[in-house]
């Protein structure tokens, strides 16, 4: 129990094995950390127990490694279930299998841009949204949430639903007690050092190096709000 409790405290204070790497106290021994979302998330992810492939290639894999390599007796367990092509609808459908049973300490949300795509009324998007996070919570009293708005490639003028569902990301975020990422200002900035096109390659997905400004960014966040 004594290890224990001193791994812990030199775990918040940013003691690792990889030097460099600040823990982050929702990171909590044991803990089970949840990603839920569509492609952005998914980064191709493996549908088996290849640890290999788990996690996908994108934010996730980086967050998980990181904190992993640096932190190894904590045992967290990283998730992935993000789903290509999937809506707040879509999840919807999962829940029960892909979040609720899961058992999550952590959850992390990021959804929204295929809504926009596909259509789904604004309305529908913040209803069905909360209803899944009050059900997580009603599961969980104790559960951290974590939502990230959704984005696109920066452009002069901001596609209207996305800047529209980004707030209600942010109204959700207020209403449940979670911490909220907000990627845009931070692929707005970086965009401004060079094209877009480094980031983000098409109008949504980001490259590699824009999942590592995504990781970067959902870390600093975390750390934060939770300290």
């Amino acid at each position: 129990m004594k290890l224990r409790i001193a791994f812990f405290t030199a775990f918040l204070a940013g003691v690792g094995p990889s030097q460099g790497v600040e823990g982050i106290a929702a990171f909590t021994p044991g803990a089970r950390v949840l990603f839920q979302g569509d492609s952005i998330t998914d980064g191709n992810r493996g549908r088996s127990a290849d640890p290999n492939h788990i996690l996908g290639h994108g934010y996730v894999f980086v967050i998980a490694a990181r904190h992993g390599a640096a932190f190894p007796e904590a045992a967290v367990e990283f998730m992935n279930r993000g789903v290509s092509g999937n809506t707040v609808l879509d999840l919807e459908k999962r829940w029960e299998k892909d979040a609720l049973e899961l058992k999550p300490d952590l959850l992390s949300v990021m959804i929204g841009v295929n809504d926009n795509g596909k259509g789904v009324p604004l309305d529908v998007y913040e209803e069905v949204y909360d209803k899944l996070l009050t059900a997580s919570r009603a599961a969980n009293s104790k559960l951290k949430i974590v939502l990230c708005e959704p984005f696109v490639k920066p452009a002069e003028t901001l596609n209207p639903g996305i800047l529209q569902r980004q707030e209600a990301v942010s109204r959700l975020a207020q209403k449940h007690a979670a911490a909220v990422v907000r990627f845009q200002p931070i692929f707005d900035s970086a965009s401004k050092r060079v094209p877009a096109s480094y980031w983000i390659w098409d109008n949504v997905h980001p490259t590699y190096r824009g999942h590592q400004l995504m990781a970067d960014e959902w870390e600093r966040v975390v750390r934060e709000f939770w300290k």
